[in-house]
């Protein structure tokens, strides 16, 4: 007696649902994001926008009074030069 389509069977009828229902209810269970959580975001994201502004205007400040300065250069956008490949004095700052 050949197994094969009697596991094949199994595996579509019983294995397949049980996987699904299993992973369906440990994304029920999973933590969810309350409203405290929601509020606390909105208030850092208000936070960093402020905070932003304030760096931008005293980077327009410093820019006026100060010809050499370049604003921007701690620029957290801009990815740093991490490559190990080169010496230390060749890398890009």
């Amino acid at each position: 007696m050949d197994f094969g389509p009697v596991v094949a069977v199994m595996a579509i009828f019983i294995g397949l649902p049980w996987l699904i229902l299993h992973y369906v209810t440990k994304w029920k269970t999973a933590p969810k994001m309350t409203g405290e959580d929601e509020q606390l975001l909105d208030e850092m994201y208000n936070l960093a926008r402020r905070l932003e502004d304030r760096v931008n205007t005293v980077e327009r400040i410093v820019a006026a009074d100060n010809p050499d300065f370049r604003p921007g250069v701690g620029d957290y956008r801009s990815a740093p030069d991490y490559r190990l490949d080169q010496p230390t004095s060749q890398r890009r700052n």
